[in-house]
Formats: structure tokens, sequence, C-alpha cells
């Protein structure tokens, strides 16, 4: 990369550059209520702030400078070393846990803030650190102190911004993606709840009202009037059965992560997907459940995968064999509370059998996967789109940082893509 190569320190003397930790909370000073307390978990590919601690406005005050702005590049520095990720003018205003380091320009006529995250994820920042995550018999951990004596190559501005903008479309067009599943899943989510929970079609036909965005066909298809049941008042004609009559959770296959092959079959964990196989253990679509470590969460496999023996996968073993109705029917259910006897938290799925729950007609479930259906394949496609853009991504990255590929041919190769 061309450019003239500098002492981080020099730059943060000269005002820079600025480079701090993360505000260190007592957990008395935590609650549920204020903006986010950043850790470490909470960096992956973005933000994900959904069951973060969070700081009262009213310590606010005692944070000082380990508050997020819109330029932020975050590292992770402690522990599990080397995630990123850029805090964009949209993204919520957190507090940073001493896990967190954040590099911020303060002074964009010299170093552009996008560039600069880009930078973080090259060659040249990734060898100094590594060169001394590992120096203490703890985890990993770069100090304050070995950042600020780090080394940088700063190219020309106009240099800098071209490559934020090469590969901040690319991102860019990941995170809109990104919103536009999240949007597409809530859409899915209120018809089930709707449909299946709030019971709104029956209510409206009880009270002689047309269901809300209902076509008459569909809404004929519902019946006017409720039953008593084992869970409550429920539509007439249809029933209560426990998880154990309408599925199987079928026990994953143990996976080591050396003996993993190249593949486009996503092997999937407690927690999600983990990586990528060359064979299958399951014919997609399908639906895992973490069974050890982080039991209960419930992830829908698109396509061929393999859950590994951290899972459980679903296997319809009634006339219930809507996978879209199962997934979200197994996602109200409280599984994480259903935990084994064990040291290491794990799902005991013969008490989640036990579980109640509320199946609707097989005519209805047909009309449901139909219109769910169209749904799931608009987010399939997203992510897929997603997959190799990010695949793109770090090819260019290493590429433009080293200067071995020019901005004008990755320009050409970004708009064939991401158009």
């Amino acid at each position: 990369m061309a450019g003239d190569l500098f002492e981080v320190e020099e730059l943060i003397r000269r005002g820079v550059l600025l480079i701090n930790d993360g505000y260190r909370a007592k957990n008395s000073e935590l609650s549920k209520v204020g903006i986010p307390f950043a850790r470490a978990g909470n960096i992956d590919e973005g933000f994900h702030f959904q069951d973060a601690d969070r700081v009262p406005f009213e310590t606010l005050e005692k944070v000082g400078l380990k508050r997020s702005k819109p330029g932020d590049v975050v590292f992770t520095s402690k522990g599990t070393v080397g995630r990123f990720a850029f805090v964009r003018e949209d993204t919520p205003e957190f507090v940073y846990s001493p896990q967190l380091c954040y590099w911020r320009s303060e002074d964009a006529s010299r170093i552009n803030p996008r560039w600069l995250f880009y930078w973080m994820q090259g060659r040249e920042f990734f060898m100094q650190y590594k060169g001394v995550a590992g120096q203490t018999d703890m985890a990993e951990y770069v100090s304050l102190r070995d950042q600020r004596a780090m080394k940088i190559t700063l190219p020309p501005l106009p240099e800098q911004k071209a490559i934020a903008h090469i590969l901040g479309t690319i991102d860019d067009k990941i995170e809109l993606n990104r919103r536009m599943n999240e949007t597409l899943e809530g859409i899915a989510r209120a018809l089930f709840q709707s449909w299946f929970v709030d019971f709104d079609p029956v209510r409206a036909k009880l009270d002689g009202r047309q269901p809300a965005g209902m076509d008459a066909e569909t809404a004929a298809l519902f019946p006017g009037e409720f039953q008593d049941s084992s869970l409550g008042l429920i539509p007439k004609g249809w029933c209560v059965k426990s998880i154990g009559e309408i599925l199987e959770l079928a026990y994953g296959k143990p996976l080591k992560a050396e003996d993993r092959k190249n593949g486009h079959v996503s092997v999937y964990g407690a927690n999600g997907p983990v990586g990528w196989h060359n064979e299958r253990l399951v014919p997609g679509p399908g639906i895992v459940i973490g069974r050890k470590g982080n039991p209960g969460v419930v992830t829908w496999a698109h396509d061929d995968f393999y859950p590994i023996d951290t899972t459980f996968y679903v296997v319809p073993t009634s006339d219930c064999r809507s996978l879209y109705f199962l997934y979200y029917a197994l996602s109200a259910q409280d599984l994480a509370n259903l935990s084994a006897d064990s040291a290491v938290p794990g799902l005991n799925r013969n008490h989640a059998y036990m579980s109640k729950q509320v199946i609707p007609s097989q005519v209805i479930l047909k009309t449901f996967d139909s219109q769910i259906s169209p749904v799931f394949a608009a987010i399939y496609a997203n992510e897929e789109q997603s997959r190799t853009l990010a695949a793109l991504r770090d090819t260019l990255l290493p590429k433009l940082l080293s200067g071995e590929l020019s901005v004008a041919d990755a320009v050409s190769l970004v708009e064939d893509v991401a158009s």
C-alpha cells in the first residue's frame, strides 16, 4: 500500500487519532433500562444488543469518552480478539465495556473513518496485534499500550476514500439485506401471532367483522367461535397436543472443526451456523434447536444442513407437518428453561415433549405455508446474495490495501455484483 508510515502515538499526540478502551462498570451500575453496555459477544459482523445489559441514563456522566460515536471502529481486544464493527450514523449509542477498544479518527482530512475500519481488518494491523495478543498465559489480550505503540501506513486521502467507498458499497448492501430480512421475518412472525396465538380471525368473525387483511376465501377457513381446552379457549375444531405427539427432537452428530471439508452444507451448533461441510446429515429445509451450551435457541435452516452433537433437529411425526408453523411454535415455547440437571446447561427433550401446543386444521396449515413460503424464499435469496458479497469484499480488501488491485478495476467488479 502506497503511503507514509506513521507511529500511532504520534497521530494521537497530533489529535488525528484517538484510541480508548471501555468503561469498567460494576454490576450494580447495570440495568435493563438505558443505553446498551456492549461486550465482545455483542460484536459479530455488526452490533447485536437485543439481550445486552444497559447503563442507566443517570450513570452516563461517569462514562466520559467511553461512549460510542458515529465513525468509531470497534475492536474486540480481550478474550475473543479480532472482531471488528463500524459505528454507523444510525447505530444506537452504546457504552464500551473493557473487552472492547475503539479507534476514532479525530481529523477526517487525514484519516477517513471507514477506510480505518477496513485497514484494521488488513494484514498490517493483523500482524501487529497478533504479535502481542498471546504475551500472557491468560486469554488473548491486546492492551491500549500495545495498540498505541503500533504503526499505520496512511495512503493519500483520495485513495482512502476510494477504498472505503468500494468496500463500503458492498457492506451497505449486506446491511440493507439484513434489514430487509428483519422486516420479512417480522411479517412472518406477526402472521403466526395473529392466526395461532391471538386468534384474530376467529375473534373478528365472532364479532361479526371481516378479518383484517384477509380475503373471504381464507377467512372462511377459520371458525367463528371458541371451545374450552386444557390451555383455555381455543378456536372450535382445533386441538391441543403435546410437543412429543407432533415431532421428534433427533440428536445431531459429532463433527469436529478439523474434520469439516469445504462445501456448501451449513453446519449448525447450539447458536446457529458455525461453518461449512461437504456432506449433509439432514435434507433441508429444517429446524435446529440448541441442546448443549445455549439450550433452546431455535434456528431455521433453509437448505441441506449438518447439525452437530450440541443440537437437536426437528422431525415431524404427525399430521402437523408444516415446518413453518413448527418453527414459530417452538420459538414461542420457553425451551431455554427446560434444562437438564447438569453442570453444562442442556435442553431436556423429555421435558420439551410435555409442553402443549394448539394445533389448527390441516387446511389452515397449508394456507399458512402458502403465505409464508414466499417470505422465506426472499429471506434466503437475500442471505445468499449477502454471502456472495461478503466473499467478494473479503477478496478485495487485502488486494486494495496492498495496491495489488487498482481502484478502477475494483469499481467495475462491485458494480456488477452489487447491482
